[in-house]
Parts: C-alpha cells; sequence; structure tokens
C-alpha cells in the first residue's frame, strides 16, 4: 500500500493572501507580506549575510517548485528558483480566520476552524482578572508575573530573576490565539508548569482560545536564560474527524513528528516523535525507512517560527531554509515506489515586516514520488483530500 509524508515548514509563508489586509501586526496590516519571496530577495540583495552569503541556495526546493508556488501566489519573481520540468506545485489560501499554527493544520488536515477565536488585547494587564486569579490558584502562587503581549525570549530575560525569587509563573501571550506560561525547569519545576498549563487548559478552551503553550527555560539572571525543548503544546481539540482519524479509522498508523500531537490533541496519532528540528529530520528519515505500508507521517518544523521568524532574523531563517533544502534532498531518493511526500506550510511570519508576529499568507504546496496532475491554487484543506485520496481512504 502506498504510504504519505506531510511536511510543514512552519511559518513558511509565500505572500498573495486576498484576506491579509484584514490580519495586522500592531497596526499594520500584513498586505504585502512574503515570508519566502522576501527572504530570498534579501539573500540576493546582500542584506542576509550572518553565517551564509549570496543568493538563497535552495535548489531541491526550487526543483520541486517553490518558486513556481510563489510565482502563483503573490506573483512574485525570483531568479534561480525556476522549477523541475516534472515539478508539481500549487499555492493554497487559507479560509480560516486565523493565522496560527491551529487553524492553519487544522483546515490541512481538512477541517476549517469553525468559530472565531479569542485574542486578548494588546493592553497591560492583557489578561481578565478572573483569569489571572484562576491561574494563580491552579499554581498555588499570590499571583502571576508578566500579563502582557512579548516575545518569548524577552519576557524570560526580562522577568526571569523575578520568577526565580518570587515563584510565580510567568504569563504571557501575543497577536495569536494563545496563552503561554514561561517556568524555569529547575526552581519551578518542569513537571509543575507541565501540569499548570494542563489543569488551566479547560478555562482557556472554554474562551475559545486556540492554546495554552507551556515554555520551559533554564539558566540564572548572571549568565541569562534559555529556553528549553520540552515546551508543550495543550490544544483545543478537533470538533470534528480531520485526516489523522481518516487514516486510523482505515485501519492505518499514524505517525507524528514535532508537535503535531499536541496540535490535534493527540486525536488519530498512533506513535509520536519530539526534538529539535535537526532531530525532527532524523525522526523524519527513519520513517522514511520504516513506516508500515499505508501509513501517514504528519510532521512539523517548528524552528523557522519559533526561532528565526517571529525574532525577525533573516540570516537564520535563510540558513534554516538551506539546511532544510540539504537534507530533503537527502531524504528524496529514498522514497518507496508509490511513496507521496508532500511539503507545505502552516501560515507566514515574514522576518522583513513589523512586529513580531505571523503574517496572513498562501502557502507553497510541493509534491514529490506519487504526484498528482497540475494543481495551481487551491485550499489549504485541498491537501487533506490530496493526502487521503493517495493512501485511498474515506474523508470523515
Amino acid at each position: 500500500m502506498p504510504r504519505a509524508f506531510l511536511v510543514v515548514m512552519d511559518s513558511v509563508g509565500i505572500g498573495g493572501a486576498p484576506d491579509a489586509d484584514r490580519f495586522f501586526n500592531g497596526t499594520v496590516p500584513d498586505t504585502g507580506a512574503n515570508t519566502f519571496g522576501h527572504i530570498a530577495q534579501a539573500c540576493a540583495a546582500g542584506r542576509a549575510e550572518e553565517g551564509r552569503s549570496g543568493s538563497l541556495d535552495v535548489p531541491h526546493l526550487a526543483k520541486l517548485g517553490i518558486g513556481g508556488a510563489l510565482r502563483l501566489a503573490s506573483g512574485m519573481e525570483v531568479n534561480g528558483l525556476a522549477p523541475g520540468s516534472e515539478a508539481c506545485f500549487a499555492a493554497a489560501t487559507e479560509t480560516s480566520k486565523g493565522k496560527d499554527t491551529p487553524s492553519g493544520h487544522w483546515e490541512l488536515a481538512g477541517l476549517p476552524v469553525p468559530w472565531e477565536w479569542h485574542f486578548f488585547p494588546d493592553t497591560q494587564p492583557a489578561f481578565p482578572p478572573e483569569l489571572t486569579a484562576h491561574v494563580a490558584k491552579m499554581a498555588g502562587t499570590e499571583g502571576i508575573l508578566g500579563d502582557r503581549h512579548a516575545p518569548g525570549t524577552a519576557i524570560i530575560e526580562d522577568l526571569g530573576a523575578e520568577h526565580i525569587r518570587t515563584g510565580w509563573p510567568i504569563c504571557y501571550t501575543s497577536a495569536d490565539s494563545v496563552f503561554q506560561i514561561a517556568a524555569h525547569e529547575e526552581h519551578f519545576g518542569l513537571e509543575r508548569l507541565l501540569k499548570l498549563s494542563k489543569d488551566v487548559a479547560p478555562y482557556l478552551h472554554g474562551m475559545k482560545v486556540g492554546r495554552v503553550i507551556a515554555r520551559p527555560f533554564v539558566g540564572s539572571p548572571e549568565e541569562g536564560f534559555t529556553r528549553t525543548t520540552n515546551r508543550r503544546d495543550f490544544a483545543i481539540m478537533p470538533p470534528a474527524p480531520v485526516l489523522t482519524n481518516w487514516v486510523q479509522d482505515a485501519g492505518r498508523r499514524v505517525y507524528a513528528v514535532g508537535k503535531i500531537g499536541d496540535i490535534f490533541s493527540m486525536q488519530g496519532i498512533d506513535e509520536v516523535r519530539k526534538g529539535d528540528d535537526r532531530a525532527l529530520m532524523g525522526h523524519l528519515g527513519d520513517l522514511v525507512e520504516s513506516a508500515k505500508d499505508g501509513s501517514l507521517t504528519f510532521a512539523n518544523f517548528v524552528e523557522f517560527d519559533s526561532v528565526y521568524g517571529h525574532r525577525r532574523d533573516v540570516s537564520g531563517y535563510a540558513r534554516h531554509l538551506e539546511w532544510f533544502d540539504a537534507e530533503i534532498s537527502r531524504l528524496l531518493p529514498r522514497l518507496r515506489p508509490g511513496d507521496m511526500l508532500v511539503i507545505t506550510a502552516d501560515h507566514g511570519n515574514d522576518p522583513t515586516w513589523v512586529g513580531t508576529d505571523h503574517t496572513r499568507e498562501r502557502v507553497p504546496v510541493l509534491v514529490a514520488g506519487d504526484v498528482p496532475g497540475s494543481m495551481g491554487l487551491i485550499g489549504f484543506s485541498d491537501v487533506a483530500t490530496l493526502v487521503a485520496d493517495h493512501l485511498g481512504v474515506a474523508r470523515g
């Protein structure tokens, strides 16, 4: 039986979202944001020279059609990104009213989000008093720290010492529908942080906040603080079956690589493999060798977004794209006859844009292995149909 590998390059958008004017970074609409295109332009202009140099070097993604998808999505042309003669690619448009991880992944898995997410205002405090009181009660503390919009790395540098002194959790949000809790793995305790995040998640989910994210960190005020890879997302459960359920209900196996299990609240997931992006690429390679016939492997590579996009690090984002391209070049020849590999994204996070939040964009859909016919402009949910049809499983 054929196998499918659905790989999400988290935040690698390609511009052109028709409703980008309705989404904002601060007061600036996302109109014109283009994550991949602007990175490629910055590289060509010599504005992404930290740890790399010259034009963006992604020959294998180019051969698969990322330049063609970029042109479809936004009309942008970039030299050196012409697709291969047999490339099968599309540009996908989202209908869900969000530019966040659950919205993008749920719709890629066949389920547009059927409600409006709750977002916290960019004020200080950002959270209603009853929420902060509930979190403090669950934490066993007199209060919380933070209570505002903030980048995760900045807020732990700002409040890490006070967190160690008081024992209060650091709580913050962003333009996404998210409530994040940062705590020191040793002084607060990793298991305590994970339990707190899990315990408060139902309250937040009742408000239609998409995710509660546990953000553990280590370090000291003297040497600085660093987030660890022990992050855990507690997401709202999808309200209807998605691609993972369809595959599992057909008696097939579903492997989750990265944060996929968290995003779907383990619905339709048989096995989870985690780690940083380099470890995840190793897991993906292992599954190309060992995944069962008829199975789905669903992977997310988050560091495009979490390490480079939110920090507006153009050079770092370019380096990660080049690393990913090199790794994919080693993976493609190992696909079995009949396998399908789909590379896509869930939203944008243009590192050349204002602010620090996601950007509303179309995303590439690049297909290798057993490819369908031409695709053109499609919807996010068409990706789920593509994979389900390849595997021969019915949509739920």
